[in-house]
């Protein structure tokens, strides 16, 4: 999630897209702090007079070099952060998580990405994750399996 911070007091609304291709999911390494190293699925924040659906679109693009067409909308999640040391909100973000299939583009890390993979499901369960992408990940493979059916 690349940009400013956001307006202390204030969540960010921010996007994500889950991204398949048959059964393997697009995910990204960070490589900006804070999150740098981190694996997640692609995404960063709405831009203003931006529609959400567009926004993870765009981030999917920038990040991924990846392009896709989103099935639907598949939760809203906090992403709250703490500081370490004093333990104060220090980021929220809103996130809204799209699910997506994949249309065209090889997966090439740009923006804040330092890396992007198409993961399998048999690898996606070794790598460390946030159990709430987890989450996400396999609400996207179900709602992408039945409309695909």
């Amino acid at each position: 999630m690349s940009g400013d911070a956001p307006a202390p007091g204030r969540p960010q609304p921010a996007v994500g897209t889950v991204c398949f291709r048959g059964a393997d999911v697009l995910l990204i390494r960070r490589g900006t702090k804070p999150l740098a190293g981190d694996w997640s699925i692609p995404g960063g924040r709405i831009e203003f007079g931006e529609r959400a659906g567009e926004a993870a679109l765009r981030e999917l693009k920038e990040e991924t070099g990846v392009t896709a067409r989103l099935t639907g909308l598949v939760d809203v999640v906090d992403a709250i952060f703490t500081s370490r040391a004093s333990g104060q909100v220090t980021r929220h973000y809103l996130l809204f998580d799209y699910a997506a299939v994949w249309l065209s583009g090889k997966p090439v890390a740009g923006d804040d990405a330092d890396h992007a993979e198409w993961i399998s499901p048999e690898r996606l369960a070794t790598i460390p994750l946030w159990e709430e992408t987890r989450r996400i990940i396999e609400a996207a493979r179900k709602m992408v399996e039945k409309a695909e059916s």
